[in-house]
């Protein structure tokens, strides 16, 4: 509410997750005392700071923790909410250019009898505070989020999500000129912001000050627009004569605060393509991608080191078919990403010794939010992709296959039959393949594999995993040892 976070200074709004779930144990102690402004302000700071952390890390680490400490302190702050707006309202009755009149001693007696009943109910729900439970959060979650560090690239991708859902809040406010409307921008703002500060500190170092100010303002529109519906639903302003200079007083400070969100964000001094600039795009974005997926299923693969092999023999195998014109010019380049990202999550569903892992896996990416920067036919290919690389065949015209374009079933076909090969050169049983090469001889497809036993143990394996690519690139394929070349 107001002016945010005015009491936490820019050193401490750099600090992690530690420093602030610590805080919330400090602040609690402080606002049992009295429920005081201040110390409910930075309560309540440092459980959005939690929080927006927990948010962020639910998307990667599928650690139940993580949304049971967002719904404690989602749970907490709004206890704490109303008597903030209150408290908030205090300020604004007693601002010296606020109509001073009957209303406002009809105000300041109401929100004074109502902020002693909210306090009450705070205290409340501060003694339902499981502190226990929030220690044990507090050993363990700081550790988790360590295996993500700030400025990782996973985060200008999040920072980007949270730019476009900004954005589109923005112009559907300006368009809808409601409250709700600008209430929202807040909120859409006040997460991009928090991913800024918590995640991309040199980004944050820059945009933080603009952020601030823009959420400030947003802030006292939505401050004053509680306010007045105050002043109303109590019959503080019963005359139209009062209510109007209530009104005018009210929407000449919204006017002010509105001309200067404007300001900044309106015309060639907007601050949206400064942002914008400074997140992802073209490769920078296609790497970011790529690392988002590979670290969500880092935390559900059981064997990453694993997938991180098959990935560079499905890259090998892709490079030499593109060598020898199968992949198709115009699909190589965005096929070779496709195909790494199905190699990096293709083993996420296989925890607990499934035996169908490879559909748990194509149901889990399915529920992702396809990507910024993808389209959804892509990502909908990398998750089949996923699914065919065991079991059954993709086939022609198959439920799984509606929506794509013959030539986009033909290339999930080819990239499910690379995976499943890749995958296959990766069973134990046999030394470690360490380099996979391509060539045509006559009306055959030889694949070199340095490290292969032609008369090993993992000969039959692939004999079966092979066939997928043989129907996809018509020919049939032989798999030789680098000796044997």
């Amino acid at each position: 509410m107001g002016v945010e976070d005015v009491a936490v200074n820019s050193s401490t709004e750099k600090a992690g997750l530690a420093f602030w779930m610590e805080r919330v144990v400090r602040e609690c102690d402080l606002v049992v005392q009295d429920c005081a402004p201040d110390p409910v302000h930075d309560l309540r700071v440092a459980l959005r700071r939690c929080r927006s952390i927990a948010q962020a890390f639910a998307a990667f680490d599928p650690d139940r923790s993580w949304t049971d400490m967002r719904k404690e302190c989602a749970r907490l702050s709004n206890k704490f909410g109303e008597l903030r707006d209150t408290q908030v309202m205090m300020d604004w009755v007693k601002k010296p250019d606020a109509p001073q009149e009957l209303a406002s001693v009809i105000l300041i007696e109401h929100i004074t009898l109502r902020e002693g009943e909210l306090k009450e109910a705070a205290s409340r729900a501060l003694k339902g505070f499981d502190r226990k439970r929030w220690n044990v959060w507090a050993a363990r979650l700081p550790e988790r989020a360590g295996r993500i560090p700030p400025e990782s690239p996973v985060f200008p991708h999040l920072a980007l999500e949270r730019w476009r859902e900004a954005r589109w809040l923005h112009r559907q406010a300006l368009r809808n000129r409601s409250h709700i409307g600008y209430h929202r921008l807040r909120i859409g703002l006040k997460k991009f912001r928090y991913t800024t500060e918590n995640f991309l500190p040199s980004r944050h170092e820059a945009w933080g000050p603009a952020l601030r100010e823009i959420q400030d303002l947003l802030g006292e529109m939505h401050d004053l627009h509680v306010l007045l519906q105050t002043a109303i639903a109590i019959r503080a302003v019963p005359d139209k004569e009062t209510r109007g200079r209530w009104r005018s007083w009210i929407g000449e400070q919204m006017r002010q605060r509105l001309d200067r969100y404007r300001q900044m964000m309106l015309g060639k001094g907007s601050l949206w393509p400064v942002w914008r600039a400074g997140l992802p795009e073209g490769e920078q974005l296609e790497s970011a991608i790529m690392e988002r997926l590979r670290t969500w299923a880092s935390f559900r693969d059981p064997d990453c080191a694993r997938s991180k092999r098959v990935a560079q023999l499905a890259q090998q195998l892709h490079d030499g078919l593109t060598r020898l014109n199968f992949m198709g010019a115009a699909a190589a380049g965005k096929s070779r990403a496709l195909l790494r990202a199905a190699a990096l999550t293709h083993r996420v569903g296989f925890s607990g010794r499934r035996k169908k892992g490879h559909k748990e896996s194509f149901r889990m990416i399915c529920r992702l939010k396809t990507p910024i920067g993808w389209e959804a036919s892509d990502f909908k290919m990398m998750a089949l992709t996923v699914l065919y690389q065991r079991g059954a065949l993709p086939a022609p015209g198959g439920k799984e296959l509606r929506g794509l374009s013959a030539e986009q079933q033909h290339l999930t076909s080819m990239l499910s039959g690379i995976l499943r090969l890749a995958a296959a050169f990766t069973e134990s049983g046999q030394g470690r393949i360490s380099r996979l090469s391509l060539r045509k001889s006559g009306q055959s497809l030889v694949i070199i594999a340095r490290g292969y036993q032609e008369y090993g143990p993992l000969a039959q394996k692939l004999a079966r995993a092979r066939y997928l690519l043989e129907i996809a690139c018509g020919l049939p394929i032989i798999i030789r040892s680098s000796g044997g070349a």
